[in-house]
């Protein structure tokens, strides 16, 4: 039943990658002649600044925002995993940010962060009278790499954290009680029944979380687009490169980067989740 399906996916992606791969080895000249192959657009790109500007930002993204994503929905899981009154009420909380669109949380973080008159701006000037004044000056938020990408790494886990959580849940709901009450009739405690129980047994789950949502960090672009304009990810360079400037074979090369980076790193990811899991077994 799963045949049909399979086929189409990936002969659709078979299309496009064909399509992407002859962009790429296909150069333009000012006289709108195409030269095919051609690795023009290759020395382009990897000559260009914006370009490594834009892999060393993705890459601080991914290396960032996957773990933040993993450990906030780890604390999410954790607090919800337990039995306490309203406990229905606080996961369906936890669940809101899926509900709202990235694109309207990237316009609220805007306005938010907004120079000079945003809200923020306004609560550490103290022009909210539940606040105290810590600044004498607004902060342009979005004036550094560093505080505009680190706006959108916020913007991007809170509205993702739900996703990772609901994963982590269901892993820590597939591990019985019968383990946990053999460990503390042996004397263990809290921690080494995390590292000793939880830990490997909820590897399969956090495995799938760090590939998922190391993939949703390379090829993030709402975010960085509405908050980070000037300090470009992969995402956004691609997009600028074919609408702006365009430019559709320099697109296409970093697209196939893209592509590429996102293999490495899930297969580097593979290779170290078996080696920690081998690690984890052993003790």
């Amino acid at each position: 039943m799963l045949l049909p399906a399979f086929l189409f996916l990936f002969g659709f992606l078979v299309i496009i990658f064909q399509c992407l791969v002859k962009l790429s080895f296909t150069y333009v000249g000012s006289d709108y002649t195409e030269q095919f192959p051609s690795l023009h657009n290759y020395l382009s790109v990897f000559n260009a600044g914006e370009f490594k500007n834009a892999f060393i930002n993705t890459l601080l993204f991914v290396i960032v925002g996957t773990p933040l994503e993993l450990v906030a929905g780890l604390v999410l899981a954790l607090v919800i995993y337990r039995v306490f009154v309203l406990r229905g009420l606080v996961r369906s909380i936890f669940i809101i940010p899926l509900a709202i669109p990235a694109m309207v949380t990237a316009i609220i973080l805007y306005i938010l962060f907004d120079y000079p008159n945003g809200h923020v701006n306004n609560l550490l000037m103290g022009k909210y009278a539940i606040f105290p004044a810590l600044l004498s000056e607004p902060i342009n938020w979005r004036s550094s790499a560093v505080s505009s990408l680190g706006i959108s790494l916020v913007g991007k886990v809170w509205r993702d954290m739900p996703i990772s959580m609901l994963i982590l849940l269901a892993g820590l709901n597939s591990i019985t009680r019968d383990q946990y009450d053999a460990a503390e009739t042996m004397g263990a405690r809290e921690r080494q029944k995390f590292m000793y129980i939880t830990l490997p047994l909820l590897l399969p789950a956090i495995s799938t979380v760090l590939v998922i949502r190391s993939i949703e960090m390379w090829k993030e672009f709402i975010f960085p687009y509405f908050l980070a304009r000037r300090f470009r990810l992969l995402g956004t360079l691609i997009e600028e490169l074919y609408h702006d400037w365009n430019r559709g074979g320099d697109a296409a090369v970093v697209a196939l980067i893209l592509v590429l980076s996102i293999v490495a790193c899930t297969v580097l990811l593979y290779w170290a989740l078996k080696r920690t899991r081998l690690f984890l077994v052993k003790v």
